[in-house]
């Protein structure tokens, strides 16, 4: 498997996403809400950063099985607080398709959220679909299937350190 993006470069980028994330929350309290499950490796290290009131929740919205996407993004957001008059921000492992990230905003906006900010790991080159623009973004990277910290493949690959690209998903 090929690195994209070694571990100490994500850890640096990592720190410099919260740095900007607490200054422009600052004096605020801000829920993080990370897609299920390929938020999670980020979602933790990212908080840990941040020198604010933070709260946590989680949702499942799915919309892949292998390497394709279905097209159809469904919803599971019983792992959420409240979020009426709180400010929410959204953490993805990618933006691709861009159909995933703009359906949960508009789903976390009906939920009465004073704000509602989005922050990606990664951001996938040439396969944006729906126009969706993220308050903040981790990298760019080409249109390449990857895994790694937090990314997989079929449920697998997610504990790696990195983030790589399978040479060929169809043989993994």
């Amino acid at each position: 498997m090929d690195v994209l993006i070694p571990s100490d470069r994500i850890a640096e980028r990592v720190d410099e996403l919260a740095a900007e994330i607490a200054r422009a929350y600052h004096g605020k309290t801000v829920t993080v809400v990370g897609i299920m499950t390929g938020s999670l490796l980020f979602l933790a290290d990212l908080v840990r950063r941040m020198d604010l009131p933070i709260q946590i929740g989680l949702l499942k919205a799915t919309s892949y099985k292998g390497t394709a996407s279905t097209g159809v993004v469904a919803i599971d957001d019983t792992g959420l607080p409240p979020l009426t008059g709180r400010h929410v921000l959204l953490l993805d492992d990618i933006l691709d398709t861009g159909r995933t990230i703009s359906i949960v905003v508009e789903h976390l906006k009906q939920r009465e959220a004073v704000s509602v900010k989005t922050c990606v790991l990664l951001r996938k080159i040439g396969r944006q679909v729906v126009p969706f623009e993220p308050d903040y973004t981790g990298f760019e990277i080409p249109d390449k299937f990857v895994v790694g910290y937090g990314l997989d493949f079929d449920d697998e690959y997610r504990h790696l350190p990195f983030i790589g690209v399978l040479p060929d998903p169809a043989a993994a």
